[in-house]
């Protein structure tokens, strides 16, 4: 796992120094996701200078060291995230003749000389991981970016006058000294609806996330745009019409061998790895299948709170006895979470306003004072049907379109004009699953969704945290997702899962671990991403994944066969926060600040009126609004730090 960044200039071309200066600058920028050495390379006649931080993990040697150079002189690549399957393609390529000789046994090699055999595109189809690479072809004098398929790894570009510039993280781009970074107002709307900005967008006007499973080639001025070499779409479509036809312990048998296959490749390591553990479905499969495969107790994870409805650390305790790992955990205080949110601007770059991103950076600090690489559960609510808004927003749905057009709005307003405080105290006497679906916040969704018209709608209103960021946004345009209008799965809960994996996945949840453990220099591995895991996942009837109110239904039989039922069987949690009373308590004052009335006014991106609205009704009790809130507290925090630059 390391950090990439690089230029290429077509007009008023520096000397080398100065272009090894400029990529050495923008490089260092990015030393925390690569702390074990720095590299640069130049072609000065060409304009090009790329850039290279590692975090070595496979190949300590100098061998394994980038920007990397092919055996047969044509190309130079640096590349941040890690190639699983480098093994069978070494071994491919030693039987078709290309490599008689290897240099060392990393996986960039291995990616050099099947991109030297077999073209760029070919090469990409076969990969199996995580990456985001930049490939300079000296033959044809043109740079290539790309993407893997489902989005781990991130990478931004954009043209500044006619160089162009690209790096992991955006304050590598900002380094660059004809750096000029505007605003993107609909962004900052974007931000508002989801808590994240989707690619290809960023915060900054003309500055874009490469798409996941997409390659860009850069050759001349002529700016040309992504093309795909794999999409969702396309696993989508294949998985219906080539569906699984066996019974369910056939399709257990078939999860568990992929996933035993995929977990045995990503535990490849020269250095030491373990799991994060939340004692939840997903990672107490991932971290059950490690723990087959190791002769030594696994290494795992788990952050815990004094609130007990957030506190995941006892269930995770239970399967981490059960399982024999050598089990560490944490549990948050506020004045742990106080100190790390003043970093959040500077860990994720852009704003980014997913709550679970504290205890994120918090689990990976403790991580990494042990281990370098991690193992994760993260995409198995999106192949599997985990989340509760797809049963909620399908019998949302069921019951709304039989409702009257003219009683959804006060049905809608009837429901909002109820304090918080009062479903609240309603739940109370409910058992804790019931208790999760009649929260104050779940009610307060709920009276936003009954007017929605079509399932695009519920499921729009089911993501997002304003029912119109662009009326409290100054200046924004339209800032909702596009909804694809070919290519979806027919039943609604299907295609929520689709637009997740589309979005949700790649740019929320993506996002938020790879800054989290990279701001701590470790790397994180998602076995449920692996390509062949999601296009299975896709053949498999929804029955499988839902089935009688249960969530991840094929996912559990296949973990019941190494745990006790009883030690995963609990309401869903994640990795969520006590932000609602945190807001009203020890970080009111710092909210407080950011969200002063002459303070926006001010700096003229948000409607004072509105924001300030939900504050006061926050801190009254009368609502939560933690999760409308939070967006615009990460974007005044992120303002504050960077200023727009």
């Amino acid at each position: 796992m390391c950090g990439i960044a690089g230029l290429l200039e077509f007009h008023a071309r520096s000397h080398r120094d100065e272009l090894e200066r400029t990529v050495r600058s923008m490089a260092t920028l990015l030393a925390h996701r690569g702390p074990d050495g720095e590299g640069v390379w130049s072609d000065a006649d060409c304009g090009i200078a790329l850039g290279h931080r590692r975090l070595s993990i496979i190949d300590l040697s100098g061998a394994g060291a980038q920007p990397m150079h092919s055996a047969c002189g044509r190309y130079v690549l640096v590349c941040n995230g890690e190639i699983y399957n480098f093994s069978t393609l070494r071994k491919e390529l030693e039987l078709e003749g290309q490599v008689p000789v290897w240099r060392g046994h990393s996986d960039t090699e291995v990616m050099l000389a099947a991109i030297s055999c077999w073209g760029v595109e070919a090469a990409l189809e076969r990969f199996s991981g995580m990456f985001a690479f930049a490939l300079w072809d000296r033959e044809k004098r043109s740079l290539s970016l790309a993407r893997d398929r489902m989005g781990e790894k991130p990478v931004y570009y954009g043209w500044l006058g006619s160089a162009f510039i690209f790096g992991s993280e955006l304050k590598a781009l900002r380094a660059h000294p004809a750096w000029h970074g505007a605003i993107d107002r609909d962004s900052v709307a974007r931000l508002l609806n989801y808590g994240y900005i989707a690619s290809p967008h960023s915060i900054f006007r003309g500055i874009h996330k490469l798409q996941p499973g997409t390659l860009l080639e850069v050759r001349g001025e002529v700016k040309s745009s992504p093309r795909p070499y794999w999409t969702l779409k396309q696993a989508v479509q294949a998985g219906a019409n080539f569906p699984f036809a066996g019974d369910d312990a056939a399709a257990a048998d078939q999860l568990e061998r992929l996933l035993r296959d995929t977990v045995r490749q990503q535990m490849n390591a020269d250095v030491p790895l373990g799991a994060f553990l939340s004692g939840g479905v997903d990672s107490s499969l991932v971290t059950a299948l490690m723990q087959a495969e190791s002769a030594m107790p696994v290494k795992t994870f788990t952050i815990g709170f004094s609130e007990s409805q957030y506190d995941e650390a006892e269930h995770a305790r239970k399967v981490a006895q059960f399982l024999g790992t050598d089990h560490s955990e944490l549990y948050l205080s506020p004045q742990q979470v106080q100190a790390v949110i003043p970093g959040l601007p500077e860990i994720y770059d852009e704003p980014f306003a997913d709550p679970a991103q504290i205890p994120a950076c918090l689990l990976a600090q403790m991580a990494q004072q042990q281990v370098r690489v991690a193992l994760s559960g993260d995409g198995g609510d999106e192949l599997f049907g985990g989340y509760d808004r797809y049963l909620w927003g399908e019998r949302i749905w069921a019951f709304a379109r039989h409702l009257p057009a003219v009683l959804k709005s006060p049905a809608g307003a009837l429901l909002q004009a109820v304090p918080g405080r009062a479903w609240d105290s309603l739940g109370k006497a409910l058992s804790p699953h019931q208790r999760y679906f009649m929260s104050s916040a779940r009610m307060q969704k709920l009276a936003r969704i009954l007017p929605a018209a079509s399932e695009e709608q519920i499921y729009l209103k089911l993501i997002s945290h304003w029912d119109d960021a662009s009326q409290v946004v100054i200046g924004a345009g339209d800032a909702c997702l596009p909804m694809p209008v070919d290519g979806l799965p027919p039943w609604m809960v299907e295609r929520m899962m689709y637009m997740d994996g589309m979005t949700y996945l790649p740019d929320d949840v993506m996002t938020k671990v790879d800054r989290a453990t990279m701001s701590s220099g470790l790397e994180s591995r998602a076995p449920f991403l692996d390509h062949g895991v999601a296009g299975f996942a896709w053949t498999l009837p929804l029955s499988m994944k839902i089935r009688h109110g249960r969530n991840k239904w094929l996912l559990r039989q296949v973990l019941y066969r190494h745990v006790p039922e009883g030690l995963v069987e609990r309401p869903k949690m994640s990795l969520a926060v006590p932000l609602d009373s945190w807001l009203r308590g020890p970080l009111q004052a710092w909210a407080e600040s950011l969200l002063d009335a002459q303070r926006l006014k001010d700096e003229g991106f948000f409607l004072p009126g509105p924001v300030r609205q939900k504050w006061l009704e926050h801190l009254s009790g009368r609502h939560d609004w933690q999760h409308a809130l939070w967006p615009v507290l990460m974007f005044q925090a992120w303002l504050e730090k960077w200023g727009g630059r």
